[in-house]
């Protein structure tokens, strides 16, 4: 038995044997219980005739096979993962009659019941590999087909697919449930992972938009009946018709699919999936409490980036896995190019350094980094690389792309890249080739130095002055790690800023050029005056982390506040962390940069991404037997920051929640307590639901607070927001009962679903003092190989990820993970990267809380 995986050799093989899939009937009825669903699939495909090959199928089981007319022993045929079909014909049809489960862990067809009021609701996600949870099907990407659903369900359910849903008709009424089937009309030709179905009693807002063609799509926008008093529908239909609009343009021609449709499920495990028409998007971006700026541009960001892939990645599909980080790279970089054009997220760039930078600088510093275009041989490695490489690094590398290649001759590319290959296959030499093209440069050994090779460089100034402060050499130094050796050609712009009239940090220069090599001299900085501060990488064209030279060190020290625009902050707020998170700066050096100067930074996103990381440095890097004094301190600046903060700002919020995370003493405590009752005054700051169960948990973990109370709010909020919020707050109640029962129930019966399960697991290890959770050290590495072995990956991730004894900073960690590592056989790459990925987090905190010493 082959278990679930697939190999690329093995999709080779299959795409040789079936020449051609030209339709799936897919006939599913959501209405024969709690646990499984009936899955009757026929497809019609091409052969080569005498050829054996297989079908893919997770089933619960498999009542019958039938291949051109003559029917084979499922007991024979199917190991309830494949059903193997010999002696194949030119011209095929196959019937497959299954019976499949359910699942509760945000991947196949998800089924959740909502605490509100009872309702079920289902969707799918099969990215990448799921849609054999729901039907039989070719699970390889270049072997599209049109689908045709026909769903029978609760007749006042509504039923969302790929296509326009169509008129339901009556169906005979099953235990005094009446039913209803929807049979939509085939999908042009895509590929299975970007199938979908989405169905229960969601509600929904409609509109539509007329594009550059002249046609109407029809627009809709779903959500939970329990939620739909939240939707800020205005709002999403605004961006999305703006991405049309901007989409079309740039990619020279029209949206694809006949209507675009936006869901908004529970317990999804992702932001979004770009399922063709049909997009399912992650309900917590249906705003039931007052959001952050941050997250809004997020949700945003995700709106576009979902629509880009309707053209990139369902319009035109990789041919295999190994190009999906073009998938994701193009995607995340049209929609923040297509979010600075609209009125609202003018910064979406800054936004892009502050997260996505910082994402991608972090993941390619671990031991697990990968080239860009990573060798993909099977299921399991994409697992393995699907990633900050994948999404992050990649589309900073296509920023960099188009800053070498110039803007409009990349979308010149992109265009001839659409009118050629439209519906089909590719791979990444057919982009390469026509933005070489439209571009005339050379693209084959940018592409190896930057999309074969993996890490990050670093790029220091070197400069020497006269006596007058003149510039007399100026160069660039470009380092690169013992492990990853590769220097790189680099498009980057220097800016040299001095005070103005108003005493802000303005831009009075700017040089763009190539770097490439050990050192590139800059000899057009010669003869200028040595400005206050000088910034590689502005613009943030380049991806390279930078370091500063010693009087700008002083400058931003002092005055990182005064800088007048959000990117060179960004930018040099990044060069900081960089600085922490390598060793090189003391981590109560960047503790207090972060507090002097976040109180006047007007990014949300910019805050949001400093405050994670003030908390990492407080856990993790600050020296250990300083962090109780430097976590009381920060609470302390934290909560004075969010009094002299604007009332009813995004600062105050986010500073409120910060102060909220680490309050310990019972000062901190009692001002939350104060929040909560209203004797504490925050002028303007709202107490909403949300806001509560953060103030909660602070109270749980505190001890002051115990199960009780956390029962009665959520008899107070019995949502699938409550549920999960109280599951964190029960597992962070500081008793060795509440740790242990958190234990059973997400390590030992595994009976939570995705979203609590990752709830309670952030509960777990929310501690005050790490050694409550000590003893469960070695329990961690003797239940892994059991959690990997029967859960599905994104449950044994949360569990591989979330539970390793990271607080538990110590060389003894290093040496037991070292061993555990060790231990793991070859066919583990996927929990031996987790290990590996976990381990240097803690020789990371090793280092900086030695440096910090």
């Amino acid at each position: 038995m082959p278990g679930t995986n697939l190999t690329r050799s093995e999709a080779v093989e299959r795409a040789k044997a079936v020449l051609r899939v030209e339709s799936y009937d897919v006939e599913l009825d959501l209405t024969k219980g709690e646990r499984v669903f009936g899955s009757r699939t026929t497809v019609v495909f091409d052969a080569v005739p005498g050829s054996h090959t297989f079908i893919d199928a997770i089933t619960d089981g498999v009542l019958s096979v039938t291949l051109n007319g003559t029917s084979l022993d499922p007991a024979e045929v199917s190991d309830g993962v494949r059903i193997q079909l010999p002696g194949l014909a030119a011209h095929n049809e196959l019937v497959i009659d299954a019976e499949a489960p359910y699942m509760n862990t945000g991947e196949g067809l998800h089924r959740f019941v909502d605490p509100a009021d009872g309702e079920v609701y289902l969707y799918t996600q099969f990215e990448v590999p799921d849609s054999r949870r729901m039907f039989a099907v070719f699970e390889q990407p270049d072997l599209k087909a049109a689908f045709r659903f026909s769903v029978t369900a609760p007749a006042h359910w509504a039923v969302i697919s790929n296509s326009p849903t169509p008129e339901a008709r009556p169906a005979e009424p099953r235990d005094d449930v009446a039913r209803s089937v929807w049979t939509f009309e085939p999908t042009p030709r895509i590929p299975s992972y970007i199938t979908a179905l989405i169905a229960g009693p969601y509600e929904s807002v409609r509109d539509e938009v007329v594009n550059s063609a002249g046609r109407t799509i029809p627009l809709g926008i779903f959500a939970r009946k329990s939620l739909m008093q939240y939707l800020d529908a205005e709002n999403i239909f605004d961006t999305t018709k703006r991405g049309f609009a901007f989409f079309e343009e740039q990619f020279g021609c029209e949206y694809p699919f006949a209507k675009y449709d936006q869901l908004f499920v529970p317990e999804f495990n992702a932001g979004a999936m770009e399922n063709a028409g049909a997009v399912t998007i992650l309900e917590s971006y249906v705003f039931r409490s007052k959001p952050t700026q941050a997250t809004v541009e997020r949700r945003a960001i995700t709106v576009l980036h979902e629509l880009a892939h309707m053209w990139f990645g369902d319009y035109v599909t990789m041919r295999w896995w190994d190009d999906l980080w073009l998938n994701e790279s193009f995607a995340e970089y049209m929609s923040h190019l297509a979010a600075v054009r609209t009125p609202d997220f003018g910064h979406a760039w800054t936004t892009f350094a502050s997260v996505e930078k910082s994402w991608a600088y972090r993941q390619d510093q671990l031991p697990t980094t990968h080239p860009i275009f990573a060798d993909i041989n099977d299921l399991a490695d994409v697992e393995v690389n699907f990633d900050g490489i994948t999404y992050a690094k990649g589309a900073s590398v296509l920023k960099q792309l188009v800053a070498w290649v110039g803007q409009e001759q990349f979308m010149a590319g992109v265009r001839a890249y659409f009118g050629k290959h439209a519906w089909s296959n590719t791979v990444l030499a057919d982009l390469l080739a026509e933005l070489e093209a439209a571009s005339g440069r050379d693209l084959s050994s940018w592409g190896r130095l930057w999309l074969e090779t993996a890490g990050v460089n670093t790029l220091a100034p070197e400069i020497e002055t006269d006596g007058n402060g003149t510039i007399t050499a100026f160069a660039i130094r470009q380092s690169a790690s013992p492990e990853q050796p590769t220097l790189r050609q680099h498009r980057l712009a220097i800016g040299f800023y001095n005070r103005g009239a108003d005493g802000r940090l303005v831009r009075t220069h700017r040089e763009e050029l190539d770097v490439e090599g050990e050192l590139t001299s800059v000899p057009a900085l010669v003869g200028l005056a040595r400005p206050e501060l000088i910034l590689l990488n502005d613009d943030d064209l380049a991806y390279a982390k930078v370091r500063l030279d010693p009087v700008s060190l002083v400058t931003v020290t002092a005055s990182l506040h005064d800088i007048a625009e959000s990117l060179p902050r960004a930018l040099v707020w990044g060069s900081s962390w960089d600085g922490a998170r390598d060793g090189e700066t003391p981590a109560r050096s960047y503790v207090e940069l972060v507090l002097a100067n976040i109180g006047a930074e007007s990014d949300s996103s910019v805050v949001q991404t400093l405050l994670r990381q003030l908390a990492t440095t407080l856990d993790f890097y600050v020296a250990a037997e300083a962090q109780p004094a430097v976590k009381a301190a920060t609470a302390d600046r934290l909560w004075a920051l969010a009094l002299s903060a604007e009332p009813g700002s995004d600062s105050q919020l986010q500073f409120v929640r910060a102060f909220s995370s680490i309050a310990a003493s019972a000062a901190h405590l009692d001002a939350i307590e104060g929040l909560l009752d209203g004797s504490t005054a925050a002028p303007g700051l709202d107490i909403d639901q949300d806001l509560r169960w953060e103030l909660l948990a602070s109270l749980a973990a505190g001890g002051r607070i115990g199960q009780g109370r956390i029962d009665n709010e959520l008899a107070r909020d019995n949502t699938s927001s409550g549920q999960c919020a109280a599951a964190l707050a029960a597992a962070a109640l500081p008793t060795a009962e509440a740790k242990a029962e958190a234990w059973r129930k997400i390590v030992e019966t595994g009976e939570l679903s995705n979203a609590i399960q990752a709830a309670a697991i952030n509960g777990f290890v929310r501690v005050q003092e790490a050694s409550l959770i000590a003893p469960y050290a070695e329990r961690y590495f003797e239940a892994v190989p059991g959690i990997v072995a029967h859960r599905t990956h994104a449950l044994a991730q949360q569990i591989v990820v979330g539970l390793y004894p990271a607080r538990q900073t110590t060389q003894a960690t290093l040496e037991r993970t070292d061993a555990f590592i060790a231990s793991l056989p070859e066919d583990q790459g996927a929990l031996r990267r987790m290990m590996l990925e976990n381990r240097d987090g803690v020789a990371r905190a090793l280092r900086a809380q030695a440096a910090d010493r």
